[in-house]
């Protein structure tokens, strides 16, 4: 089916039949959640960062089992090599040539879990992946599949063997989403779903509610939004503040604004808004700039975090009326 076949109304209740399934299996992650869903629609991807047993891993697992799609996963360690990811040349004997060989980044959902403990070379194997959506091989380009998107995740707290997403990986993510402990209730709520019989692995209950054909709707529609210039040049003013700010070094990038308008064009639509509006810009403005900041070492020190900086920007940039 094409886009021509869905209405809006439809397919927003489809996305949001997305979230009550996941709810099935997570319990107080709305927000990751909603963020998973809008870099979908705006054909991001996401990092997720948390500490061990927050349920990142949960997360996206229960986001793919909904959306029906491919996932694959895996497990990022430092002896992991880059056609892991990709693919490889591998010879055949029989035919006596090399036949390209598949690697787990040919499916819809990529989940790379604990990213930060494989070796830059290793995580640059996804540059082309994440920005081209293909990879290239012996002088062939092979696409991914569409819809794609890696949902990455790292722990904030160990360093001993991890190593640092490196700016130009780290402004590949639309999104990073810090996933947080749970309030004491949604606590407990989990703890009566493990009590009388819930699974993490098994994921029972979690049904697909879309097809692959809606989501592409989905995501041609949060594209026709429409935005003013006076939207474009907030952004702009924004972005160009970040860059003044006595406490970063490396500001907000013209594709760091370019993601914060894709980002705020989905949530626009995920809303019923035929028009994104500064309140959008606003709600979506630190989950995707919050990783594209460099903050000066002196900052660091004082304890200045990027999401301090730019609630700071947000107050202090003129808002259009």
């Amino acid at each position: 089916m094409t886009a021509e076949n869905f209405d809006d109304a439809q397919l927003r209740q489809a996305m949001h039949r997305v979230r009550t399934e996941v709810d099935k299996a997570v319990v107080g992650q709305a927000g990751t959640v909603t963020g998973l869903l809008v870099s979908l629609l705006a054909r991001g991807h996401v990092l997720l960062e948390g500490v061990p047993g927050v349920a990142k891993t949960l997360v996206v697992r229960s986001f793919a089992r909904a959306l029906g799609l491919d996932t694959k996963r895996v497990q990022f360690t430092p002896d992991l090599m880059p056609g892991d990811v990709t693919g490889s040349l591998v010879y055949d004997a029989r035919t006596g040539e090399f036949d390209f060989r598949a690697g787990p980044v040919f499916t819809n959902i990529l989940l790379a879990d604990e990213i930060n403990r494989t070796p830059p070379k290793t995580q640059a194997a996804l540059l082309e992946a994440m920005e081209e959506r293909q990879v290239s091989a012996d002088g062939v380009s092979r696409p991914l599949p569409d819809p794609f998107l890696v949902a990455a995740t790292q722990n904030p707290i160990e360093h001993e063997g991890t190593y640092s997403l490196p700016e130009a990986q780290l402004d590949r993510f639309l999104m990073k989403l810090v996933v947080g402990m749970p309030e004491r209730d949604a606590e407990v709520s989990v703890l009566r779903k493990h009590a009388s019989g819930f699974s993490p692995r098994e994921l029972t209950g979690v049904e697909a509610t879309v097809t692959a054909d809606e989501i592409r709707a989905a995501q041609d529609a949060a594209g026709r939004v429409e935005v003013t210039d006076d939207v474009l040049g907030y952004v702009v003013d924004l972005a160009r503040a970040t860059r003044q700010s006595p406490s970063v070094e490396l500001g907000a990038s013209p594709r760091a604004s370019t993601g914060l308008l894709a980002a705020a064009k989905a949530w626009a639509w995920l809303n019923a808004s035929s028009a994104v509006t500064p309140d959008h810009v606003q709600t979506m403005l630190v989950p995707v700039w919050r990783h594209r900041l460099q903050l000066r070492p002196d900052a660091q020190m004082e304890g200045v975090s990027a999401d301090a900086v730019l609630t700071s920007v947000v107050q202090q940039t003129r808002v259009p009326i």
